[in-house]
């Protein structure tokens, strides 16, 4: 709902401030006085394009800004969290600046927003009919919304949606199980070539590691033979072995321990030196026996080795254990490409089963909105013939689909304006004040179930008079009572109705033309509508019709 619309410095607006009912109001004033011009305005802090030449003084900046009643708007709260916009009360704030430079800026509760985001918000918070407008009426989703709405569709439709997008995710399961089952068909040959090329190597635990170390020790056997026993002679072997230097020089100190308390931790030290040299003696002895040049057992080693450094330049790693984490992953997609077929033929049951599902539900949807086409277009022709259409007749035309998130059907509103039986689309045949009525009727059906936001008629009114203006008035106001109206029109039928009226007038200002709005109350809004049914100077039976309208 539109609370209140403050306006400075556009066209021949020099600043205004408007509160709005939250039902019905009416606009109404001169030819000329500016009403359009509030509409023109509007429009900029609804994403329209800007335009300089609208500011009144170039010297200043235009601001338009509009403050909305946007409780319990779920869809509009969604997009203002997605995009990090505050969001802490109840009430929006939209505002649009046009700069003297030409540059415009807008905003989203003080949050700088481009006009894509801005048209995004402001087409859930308001809905303006201007002639020769593009309407939503043309557009099959809301004809479809229409449909649902009429038909009580809402918890059948969410059922359905929640159906779709499980088997929407399903088949797109199955369509990427389909593509990896074609990759391992393309891959297959060549990686079960690898997994036999590391099967048969079958390489242990740290067995290149440990191979290349045994190759150099084998490589280096005779001289690490002859170095072990060169130790060992000298340690224990020939005619002064160290072993027998050491026991001597042990018994040479032993000989004065009780003179000095110093020899005796030398002796002792001595004594163990002996032992550890006898040790290293029997171990370098016990080692050279093991080491034995073996040339096949080098042969060997060799063949092994090259056969892993090919496969670790192949696969570009550096160790064994990375070589037998290939053969792991390798086997694990070919044991995948093995069970794959089951997997998909799984997921076709189910995704069949889905599928199923979705279309039992988007039958029922179906059938509820074919239930609703003839109840639907005989309201709307009743009551088009009384908004001043009687030759007018509209068409709804189902006609089947592939499924998406709405169901299996295309919703067409088709219209004939001169009971011509040419029914064409809407959007093709029929005049801007034609599509407001015919927009005016339709809504006046839905306006219970559907979350309609504000709407605002540009003159809907053009081309009736008399009854039919009565008419437009009295369903104007019946959606009033669920939703904020805003209409500029000529029709004292339709002004009667209002529940605020505002004046649109022009005054002199320093010799300058400025428009200036106020709200009507009691006799003053009486003779307003009275000069509207015959003139500036109303009689007195038009004075008593105004009361009369303003009463009803």
């Amino acid at each position: 709902m539109l609370k209140n619309l403050y306006i400075h410095n556009y066209a021949i607006i020099d600043e205004i401030s408007i509160d709005f009912s939250p039902r019905l109001n009416v606009i109404t004033g001169e030819t000329g006085a500016g009403k359009s011009i509030l509409m023109g305005a509007l429009s900029l802090i609804l994403g329209d394009r800007a335009d300089t030449s609208l500011l009144l003084d170039r010297e200043k900046k235009c601001i338009v800004e509009g403050i909305f009643a946007a409780e319990n708007k779920l869809d509009l709260h969604k997009i203002l969290q997605e995009n990090d916009i505050e969001d802490d009360s109840n009430d929006l704030v939209i505002r649009r600046e046009i700069g003297v430079n030409g540059k415009s800026r807008a905003f989203v509760n003080d949050t700088p927003v481009n006009l894509e985001l801005l048209r995004q918000v402001s087409s859930l918070l308001v809905d303006l009919h201007r002639q020769f407008d593009t309407l939503s009426l043309s557009d099959t989703g809301f004809q479809r919304e229409v449909l649902d709405a009429l038909a009580g569709n809402g918890e059948l439709l969410q059922q359905y949606q929640s159906a779709f997008y499980k088997w929407k995710d399903s088949r797109s399961e199955l369509n990427a199980l389909i593509e990896q089952k074609n990759n391992f068909n393309k891959e297959y040959d060549y990686q079960k070539f690898l997994f036999d090329e590391l099967d048969e190597a079958s390489f242990h635990d740290n067995e290149l590691e440990d191979a290349d170390a045994e190759l150099k020790m084998l490589s280096n056997a005779e001289s690490i033979k002859f170095a072990l026993e060169q130790a060992g002679g000298s340690l224990c072997g020939g005619d002064m072995p160290l072993v027998q230097q050491l026991k001597n020089i042990e018994h040479q100190l032993a000989a004065f321990t009780k003179y000095h308390n110093g020899l005796d931790e030398l002796v002792k030290r001595l004594h163990s030196a002996q032992i550890e040299i006898k040790d290293i003696a029997d171990e370098a002895e016990q080692i050279n026996d093991r080491v034995i040049y073996d040339p096949a057992r080098i042969e060997q080693l060799n063949e092994r080795i090259a056969t892993g450094y090919k496969l670790l330049k192949k696969h570009g790693v550096q160790t064994t254990s990375q070589l037998q984490e290939i053969h792991r992953q390798l086997d694990l997609k070919l044991q995948a490409v093995m069970n794959i077929d089951d997997l998909i033929a799984k997921k076709e049951k189910e995704t069949e089963a889905l599928l199923k599902n979705v279309e039992d539900l988007a039958g029922k949807l179906s059938d509820k909105r074919a239930r609703q086409v003839t109840p639907l277009t005989d309201n709307v022709n009743t009551l088009l013939g009384q908004v001043g259409m009687p030759n007018a007749r509209l068409k709804v035309v189902i006609e089947r689909k592939p499924a998406d998130a709405y169901g299996s059907d295309d919703v067409e509103f088709l219209f004939d304006a001169n009971k011509s039986n040419r029914f064409e689309p809407v959007r093709k045949v029929a005049s801007g004040g034609e599509l407001s009525r015919l927009m005016l009727c339709i809504k006046s059906l839905v306006a219970e179930s559907i979350d309609l936001p504000t709407l605002i008629f540009d003159e809907i009114d053009t081309g009736i008079s008399g009854e039919a203006a009565k008419q437009v008035g009295v369903i104007m106001s019946g959606m009033a009572v669920k939703r904020q109206l805003i209409t500029i029109t000529h029709q004292p039928q339709i002004a009667g109705r209002a529940n605020a009226h505002l004046f649109v007038y022009k005054d002199i200002k320093n010799d300058a033309v400025r428009t200036g709005i106020r709200e009507l109350t009691g006799d003053e809004r009486i003779t307003a509508i009275a000069r509207m049914l015959s003139g500036e100077k109303p009689t007195a039976a038009a004075m008593e019709n105004a009361r009369e309208m303003v009463m009803n």
